[in-house]
């Protein structure tokens, strides 16, 4: 399914109220101008469907700042790594056996960062293989939009998170908002994020 450019002053104009209050801050348009770039360079125009998905998970997973976030949205890697520890402390990770988050002795730490929340090592490594960028010698650079919209798009593509890609959910005679999710994490607030994405597929038809 190919389209034509995508209308970008047409598309914040229908996004902004329907997602973002009414209005859209500076590094909320630096953010979804950064995956539409992305999007545009790796993909160029394909399945707006498969893009607005994208958009709905960065905008579900930052809260929608559309900017690179830590675990917990906390402001530096101490305060994630102390917020996680509570959290299981108290027993509110109940999926997790083992504390990823966990510094090395070196430092470094596989907290989830980025506007698709990358955790542990191995997917530290994985991705640094299909992005081209050590993630793994400098964990802190997936909080790099560029380095962050690449994991964002190549991982939702290539099913780099869960095995599941966009493909899968949104192709000529497929069209699933609500199992997409399992691209990025079970069916964890599928139907919310769902909702998201048909709002973008909306905006992006404008």
């Amino acid at each position: 399914m190919v389209h034509e450019t995508i209308d970008r002053a047409s598309f914040f104009a229908d996004i902004r109220p329907i997602l973002f209050g009414g209005r859209l801050a500076k590094r909320q348009v630096e953010g979804l101008s950064a995956i539409l770039d992305g999007w545009q360079a790796r993909v160029g125009e394909g399945d707006r469907r498969q893009l607005a998905y994208v958009l709905a998970t960065a905008f579900h997973e930052t809260a929608a700042t559309m900017q690179p976030v830590r675990e917990t949205l906390a402001k530096s890697d101490a305060e994630a790594v102390r917020r996680l520890e509570r959290a299981f402390a108290a027993g509110r990770l109940a999926t997790v056996r083992t504390p990823y988050w966990r510094p090395e002795p070196d430092g470094r730490c596989w907290l989830g960062r980025g506007l698709v929340q990358l955790t542990h090592r191995r997917n530290y490594e994985a991705m640094s293989k299909l992005v081209g960028c050590d993630l793994v010698a400098e964990p802190a650079l997936a909080m790099r939009m560029d380095v962050s919209v690449a994991v964002l798009i190549e991982g939702m593509r290539r099913g780099s998170f869960t095995g599941r890609r966009l493909d899968e959910f949104f192709a000529d005679a497929v069209e699933d908002w609500q199992g997409a999710r399992r691209i990025i994490n079970g069916t964890d607030r599928a139907v919310l994020v769902a909702g998201h994405g048909r709002a973008f597929a909306r905006a992006l038809r404008a």
